[in-house]
């Protein structure tokens, strides 16, 4: 590239500090199928004869082979993957291996590339959301029966099923197959043909390309083409909302394998000991999951701060895409991979779960609802529960174990019948709304999702 316009070579810690060969190889399998699709678009346009176009397949594939099998050598003075992979295709075929960069730049090869992996990547990363979204199922499937309590602000609030717990969890990785496979969709854009800036007077068949690689559409402004990063925002974005779920999903997870509440054990296959202390049986792979969460909004503030100053067009800055957005992936595909495998795992413990459930303080709300139906407003009915609460708590007492008569001095609403709201399964039996957590309700919703992913 620095041949004619240079009359130095760049300075050893130019090029040290300005290579990117060493993070974007692992585009090769992009970058040469988009050379291949190129390559026909030439010999289309009669700017390559067959014999060159065949020459250029053929030496394509076999550099694609030799990166494949760890037998190629990378140059860092050639900078990129590109410039890597067109090196040494002229190398082996000359001239014919020369003219493949005709009426293309690096900043469209490179745009091309970014989204072909991207496409890619969100293909992989939604299958992988399948995969766990059934491991949950199946966990739900198995545990239909198992209550527990409900918690908001950690402490305990309602009586749920595990199952219905288990099914939340699938809501939120269906948003997070949404967003990925929604962003795929606006990655689905060839950007090749735009060139540098302006696209060549050379003008290739870009219908041609879109078709040969797979793009439902073309880019309609070579500027915004070769300078539009939103795809692998928008990627980076969803990737970062999947460690949120996970995060979360770990943090209970490690919460209730805790001696404190006993809910859940991990296997030993996906727990740690520790160095000093010899009872310790660790939750690392949630909490690892947890912290590596940190690490993917880090990787999407990279990116947008990155893009945030840029004036029009292609800039080197957009080199900095390429580490965050790889090592989300990597990191999200590792996650997934691993409570996959260790969701089927657990061991769920369910007499402490519904111990935990039986809690009366659970059913104040029942209590306060059983108080409106009879025709107390519930505000009025919500301070009388109240007031029942206070008074057990004073005397150290359940809220079940309050007398008729004590329940009566603060409502004659309450009659003999009361006594059965502090029945936990009755209590779910009762909460038949759309959503809520029924038995009828958890059982229908096991069958859509079965239904869905096709367990």
């Amino acid at each position: 590239m620095r041949k004619g316009r240079f009359d130095e070579p760049a300075s050893e810690t130019a090029q040290l500090f300005s290579e990117s060969v060493s993070i974007d190889r692992r585009l090769y399998h992009y970058d040469i199928q988009g050379s291949l699709a190129h390559a026909a678009a030439l010999a289309a346009a009669g700017i390559l004869s067959k014999e060159e176009h065949e020459q250029i397949k053929a030496a394509l594939t076999v550099i694609e082979a030799e990166i494949a099998a760890g037998d190629f050598r990378w140059e860092r003075a050639l900078e990129d993957v590109h410039m890597n992979v067109e090196v040494a295709l002229t190398k082996r075929i000359g001239a014919a291996g020369a003219k493949l960069h005709t009426a293309r730049s690096r900043n469209d090869q490179v745009a091309l590339d970014l989204r072909l992996y991207v496409k890619a990547e969100a293909a992989e990363v939604c299958a992988r959301l399948r995969a766990m979204q059934t491991a949950l199922l199946v966990l739900a499937e198995q545990h239909q029966n198992v209550v527990m309590p409900g918690y908001t602000h950690l402490q305990r609030a309602q009586p749920i099923s595990f199952a219905h717990y288990l099914l939340a969890q699938i809501e939120a990785l269906e948003r997070d197959y949404s967003r990925i496979f929604a962003g795929a969709e606006r990655a689905d854009v060839l950007p090749l043909g735009s060139g540098a800036i302006a696209g060549s007077t050379i003008v290739l068949d870009r219908e041609l390309i879109a078709r040969q690689l797979g793009f439902a559409k073309l880019s309609q402004n070579s500027l915004d083409a070769v300078s539009d990063r939103d795809f692998a925002c928008e990627f980076l974005f969803g990737l970062a909302m999947i460690g949120l779920h996970l995060s979360r999903l770990s943090e209970d997870l490690i919460l209730w394998s805790t001696s404190e509440f006993g809910f859940i054990t991990f296997s030993d296959a996906f727990s740690t000991g520790s160095s000093l202390m010899p009872q310790k049986k660790n939750p690392d792979m949630a909490e690892l999951t947890r912290g590596k969460t940190g690490r993917l909004y880090g990787n999407l503030m990279a990116l947008l701060t990155t893009m945030k100053g840029l004036p029009a067009s292609y800039n080197r800055d957009l080199q900095e895409d390429k580490r965050p957005l790889f090592d989300s992936v990597d990191t999200v595909r590792q996650a997934l991979d691993v409570f996959a495998a260790m969701l089927p795992e657990l061991t769920i413990n369910a007499a402490r779960m519904e111990m935990a459930a039986n809690d009366p303080n659970l059913f104040a709300t029942d209590l306060a609802e059983y108080l409106v139906k009879k025709g107390m407003p519930f505000r009025e009915a919500h301070e009388a529960v109240g007031k029942l609460v206070a008074r057990a708590t004073a005397a150290r007492v359940t809220l079940s174990n309050l007398s008729l008569g004590e329940m009566q001095e603060v409502s004659r609403l309450f009659e003999e019948d009361v006594s059965g709201i502090f029945d936990v399964r009755s209590s779910l039996q009762k909460r038949t709304a759309i959503g809520a957590p029924a038995p009828e309700n958890v059982s229908a919703q096991i069958a859509r999702w079965k239904s869905l992913l096709v367990c």
